[in-house]
């Protein structure tokens, strides 16, 4: 009987031997692949959505609160927008063979910096089925395989989604191991994934607090850090409030369960009485429960007393922290103190405290008058994301297709030694 650390090491292998076959692949061919996933997808979403309403009809029995439930659901029009994520996906440019430098050296050797895949790619990830879709996607465009590792309760979703696109690899003529499920329920199968130094290039973990910190804290493989998102919205002194009242809905309210909905508000004092009482009326009427210092308290008595763990929170749910500052600076304190390095966005008409807030505040992305919903590859024109880095090396950000490359030295003379 075969245990289960030979089932995921040869996973991996298989999944290495279909990486040297995809770096060879031109644009063309992989694009044609991505439509064909895509096709598949729409052609068998009654699968797809039967298997993922059995997955949330088990979540819902376990107790699963709302944001989680949505999350892992997919309806129709959520299968057919992750089949036009691939689409758009197999529209970008390809960066791999991208030059990106060269040169003549005095010795005449021409030397060229070019992208390349990694190799294989491993993602590590919760709840979210769509994610399965994206990482295929994104890993076959930039020329890897993917071994994916969702949560046990996107089981069935996930299983369904990997064997449509196996099949549409297959039948494109592309290595169907290029996709696969990692061997396994258990933790243990994730202990051997990230111990797979060697056969696996990279690992992404994709998730909560605790799942990434586990994956950075114990994997052997080297680990791309994303990052979960204590999002913030600041009302500056000088914001126009219709403005800051718009972005703070839809930054809290469009998508609350999403590692990019805001989790925290910060109002100057100079314009609180101005904006706290209508904001306070609009987040309660979109069933959003806020805990605020005293200062905000005072404003309504719906307020709940916000805690420092309130501060540092990301809900993923209809709850928002809030606090009253006294200045910018105050402001960007706050931010920088408790955020995740996520999205931090100012509200103001001051170029100055614009400027102000997008130097000094520590975070991947850092908006002026805009929703933190807009940190995705979607909207960056990406295409599929694989994820979000916090993380201050090579990617930081939503990761895109370089963001899946290495690059190699291209070296070529005509009989050069070195002296």
């Amino acid at each position: 009987m075969t245990d289960l650390r030979t089932e995921v090491l040869d996973s991996a292998r298989r999944a290495k031997k279909a990486a040297a076959e995809l770096a060879q692949r031109p644009r063309g061919a992989k694009d044609a692949a991505l439509h064909a996933m895509a096709d598949a997808l729409v052609a068998r979403t009654a699968e797809i959505v039967a298997a993922n309403e059995r997955d949330t009809e088990r979540a819902r029995a376990g107790g699963s609160a709302a944001g989680y439930v949505d999350r892992l659901t997919l309806t129709e029009a959520r299968v057919a927008a992750i089949a036009e994520a691939l689409r758009q996906l197999a529209s970008l440019p390809d960066p791999v063979g991208e030059t990106v430098r060269g040169t003549v050296l005095p010795n005449g050797i021409e030397l060229r910096q070019v992208r390349v895949p990694l190799g294989v790619v491993g993602i590590i990830y919760e709840a979210r089925p769509n994610v399965t879709v994206d990482a295929a996607g994104i890993c076959l465009k930039s020329g890897n395989a993917a071994l994916l590792r969702g949560s046990s309760s996107a089981k069935e979703s996930n299983t369904v989604l990997v064997a449509v696109m196996r099949d549409a690899l297959a039948a494109a003529g592309f290595p169907a191991d290029a996709v696969q499920l990692v061997p396994g329920d258990s933790h243990e199968a994730v202990d051997h994934l990230m111990a797979a130094r060697g056969l696996v290039d990279v690992l992404i973990p994709r998730g909560g607090a605790a799942l990434i910190r586990s994956v950075v804290d114990n994997a052997r493989v080297p680990v791309i850090e994303t990052g979960t998102g204590n999002c913030h919205v600041y009302v500056d002194a000088s914001a126009d409030l219709d403005t800051a009242l718009r972005v703070l809905i839809n930054a809290k309210t469009q998508r609350y369960s999403v590692c990019n909905a805001a989790e925290s508000l910060l109002v100057h004092a100079d314009v609180a009485d101005a904006f706290l009482p209508g904001a306070l009326a609009a987040l309660a009427d979109k069933g959003v429960t806020v805990h605020g210092d005293k200062r905000v308290a005072a404003y309504s008595a719906a307020v709940v007393p916000a805690t420092e763990q309130d501060f540092a929170a990301e809900y993923e749910s209809l709850d928002l922290s809030a606090a009253v500052v006294d200045s910018l600076d105050a402001a960007i304190e706050h931010v920088n103190a408790y955020n995740t390095g996520h999205t931090d966005v100012i509200v103001t008409r001051d170029l100055n405290a614009a400027r102000a807030f997008q130097l000094r505040v520590d975070a991947a992305a850092v908006g002026v008058n805009v929703s933190t919903r807009f940190t995705d590859g979607g909207e960056f024109g990406f295409g599929a994301e694989i994820g979000i880095s916090t993380q201050k090396t090579h990617a930081r950000g939503p990761m895109g297709l370089p963001e899946l490359t290495s690059t190699k030295y291209l070296m070529v003379g005509d009989g050069q030694i070195r002296e």
